[in-house]
């Protein structure tokens, strides 16, 4: 019989342990109660990493970023992430930064996320 890895959780400091309770099935749960837009998108940052402690890390900023907010808007913002495939913070955080009739433009149609890493923007020429 091989050897098992495992954690005790008496053995986690007590800061350590709070973070252990929120499994991937618990993080689901916490996003189903906003709606199904933000569960699909908890279910989609889960799947996309390679380990669960990624997918789990990344869910709890999301969980921070969300905290306190409207949620029908917070359906709205994760409904738009998943249409851009933006699974990460800064684009969530992006999105909720926008006005909430920013997200989409005169004519009804979305206005694109411009989140790219040599996108400078007009602070950088001054």
């Amino acid at each position: 019989m091989g050897r098992k890895h495992g954690t005790n959780p008496d053995h986690m400091p007590s800061s350590h342990r709070r973070y252990a309770e929120w499994t991937p099935g618990r993080f689901r749960r916490w996003a189903g109660k906003i709606g199904p837009n933000t569960e699909g998108l908890i279910s989609a940052v889960l799947a996309s990493r390679p380990h669960p402690e990624q997918g789990s890390a990344l869910a709890w900023a999301f969980l921070r970023c969300y905290r306190g907010l409207d949620t029908t808007r917070l359906e709205a913002v994760s409904s738009r992430t998943l249409e851009l495939g933006v699974l990460n913070c800064k684009g969530v955080a992006a999105l909720l930064a926008r006005k909430p009739d920013d997200a989409t433009a005169k004519d009804g149609s979305p206005i694109p996320l411009l989140d790219h890493a040599n996108l400078r923007g007009p602070g950088y020429y001054h």
